[in-house]
């Protein structure tokens, strides 16, 4: 065996071992369907701004959210699609889990084989050469679309993505009209203040408004996101075109463009760290 066979096969087994270890401690954490409580204040990362609710109740009638994930067809995707709606439903059903429907949101513009499998919305890619080589850009314009047409039951929407993998049902976390999102060390409002002003002007408030997070995972109110994605998408192409942006954010720009979003709707989020567990190496997450 060579050297690169070598290198190749412990890089494997490295990795198969990471995944594993994280799924293990992810399944063995319990996700609460109530907010922590104050004793748990400390173990949290309480957004500066909006106040963790707190006292909320695991009684009454279920607030089902929809899980909505886009997705290119290639094939590394459509596989990531598949094990992720595997374990969609094996906790949809499962105990103080508020999961409701699911839709794979596909932003190839065409079906294929897999629309009997995964419950799929054909959304339109964005016009050839717009997305200058960023991919992701066709997300925020694949949801404008989805939420324009699609028959949604819920009262709620779960922002997810192909590589994440859900471990055990999940509840609704969000409150008072605030979404439920993952708080990412790597967007950093206040670092690029300068930069977010030229999208969040001054008069909306302290940069401090814009939470530390991307689209995914958010649960947020279905009516509060029909008004954030046509702001996220415009504002994903805006920054994407200006030079200075698009190479301070390179290739979380559409993340930030969503925080900005959701801020400038009036949006906040509570910031819940046991969301999601995430590997050093991005795109492995786990719910």
């Amino acid at each position: 065996m060579g050297c690169g066979d070598l290198f190749f096969s412990l890089l494997i087994t490295f990795s198969a071992a990471l995944i594993t270890y994280n799924i293990l401690i992810s399944a063995n954490a319990p996700l609460k369907q109530e907010l922590p409580g104050p004793s748990s204040r400390s173990s949290l990362l309480v957004d500066p701004i909006i106040k963790m609710p707190f006292g909320r109740s695991s009684f009454g009638k279920k607030r089902l959210f929809h899980t909505a994930v886009t997705a290119s067809d290639s094939v590394y995707n459509t596989w990531q699609c598949r094990v992720m709606y595997y374990w969609y439903k094996k906790h949809k059903d499962g105990p103080n889990s508020e999961m409701g429907g699911f839709t794979r949101i596909l932003h190839s513009g065409k079906p294929d084989k897999f629309m009997e499998e995964i419950p799929t919305f054909i959304a339109q890619p964005l016009p050839s050469g717009m997305d200058q080589g960023y991919i992701v850009l066709n997300r925020p314009w694949a949801f404008v679309q989805w939420l324009q047409k699609a028959d949604i039951k819920e009262d709620y929407i779960l922002m997810a993505e192909p590589d994440h993998i859900i471990v055990k049902p999940i509840p609704n976390l969000s409150k008072d009209g605030l979404g439920a999102a993952f708080p990412f060390f790597y967007i950093e409002p206040k670092k690029y203040e300068s930069v977010l002003r030229k999208y969040f002007p001054e008069d909306k408030g302290p940069i401090t408004t814009i939470d530390p997070i991307g689209n995914s995972p958010v649960i947020v109110g279905k009516e509060s996101l029909k008004k954030i994605a046509p702001t996220w998408m415009n504002i994903s192409l805006a920054m994407k075109k200006d030079p200075e942006t698009d190479k301070a954010f390179g290739w979380v720009l559409e993340m930030y463009a969503y925080a900005v979003s959701s801020a400038l709707h009036g949006v906040g989020n509570i910031l819940y760290k046991d969301f999601m567990i995430q590997t050093s190496s991005y795109p492995f997450s786990i719910f």
